[in-house]
């Protein structure tokens, strides 16, 4: 049996290249495939100027993307959102303070991007502590999260401990 292949498609207007460049300066296992450009062909349906970037295919830490300018008729919404689990502080910081350039922070670890697109920086621990045996500590943890803007380890971890 073969794998399904999937490839996640985010719908720009007309900054599918710009921000594939900036989403592969972030993510450290990253790479800029295919790109392919509008021609004079279809220009009264699509109305881009020729050698605009149609589509870019790139890849983000295993998971394939593809960046389309389509028109500026849809729009992101945190109904679909990007999640980085990460194991440290310190990627958390990078992600986040990288991610958030030009954008809106938001609770809970979820942000969005200068570009609209919602993305979650979580610690992969919390689901260990929101998932465990001790109703007491889950309900420390849940407490603390909702405080929380961008995840703090060391915060959450306490809470759970009873510190």
């Amino acid at each position: 049996m073969n794998t399904q292949q999937m490839t996640i498609c985010l719908w720009f207007d007309n900054q599918a290249e710009e921000a594939t460049r900036f989403y592969t300066s972030i993510f450290e296992d990253s790479a800029i495939g295919q790109i392919s450009r509008f021609g004079k062909e279809g220009f009264e349906y699509h109305g881009k100027p020729e050698g605009t970037a149609m589509s870019v295919d790139f890849r983000l830490n295993q998971l394939k993307f593809i960046a389309l300018n389509g028109n500026n008729e849809s729009k992101f919404n945190e109904s679909v959102s990007i999640m980085i689990h990460c194991d440290s502080q310190k990627e958390i910081d990078h992600y986040w303070t990288r991610l958030s350039e030009g954008g809106k922070e938001q609770m809970c670890g979820w942000l969005k991007d200068k570009y609209g697109i919602s993305w979650q920086i979580i610690p992969t621990v919390l689901n260990s502590y929101l998932s465990g045996d001790d109703p007491v500590k889950r309900q420390k943890v849940t407490g603390k999260m909702f405080e929380m803007i961008k995840f703090d380890i060391e915060s959450l971890k306490k809470a759970y401990d009873g510190d």
